[in-house]
């Protein structure tokens, strides 16, 4: 078990792509993952899971089929399972999710936009 903290920051400046999450701790079968997003992702939804956006740094909306939430850093939106939504942020944003391990970034979607799971950093 290590002692030292997570720095989320420093974590961030490992990576420099948009859409790819990368996973920093786990807790149970839950993972924290960071990513850095920007412009937009595609439609999907998770039928077995809620999906938690946490923005560290920058804004970003979520858009719904019936509408949209905008959060900034410091504010954070659960999607429920199965509901149908589209990320996308106009500037760089950092954000953390915090879903089940073994969770497709795409959901039901698939696509180019299908990261690779369980990278660590």
């Amino acid at each position: 078990m290590s002692k030292s903290p997570i720095n989320l920051l420093n974590k961030f400046s490992k990576f420099t792509e948009h859409w790819s999450p990368k996973v920093v701790a786990e807790m149970n079968d839950y993972q924290f993952k960071l990513a850095k997003i920007k412009n937009d992702f595609t439609w999907h939804s998770h039928k077995e899971t809620d999906e938690v956006f946490i923005v560290i740094e920058g804004a970003m909306r979520i858009d719904f089929r019936d509408g949209w939430v905008d959060l900034c850093a410091g504010e954070m939106y659960v999607v429920p399972k199965g509901v149908e939504h589209k990320p996308y942020a106009k500037d760089e944003c950092k954000i953390m999710f915090i879903e089940p391990r073994g969770v497709v970034n795409t959901g039901d979607a698939g696509g180019d936009l299908t990261a690779k799971d369980d990278v660590w950093i």
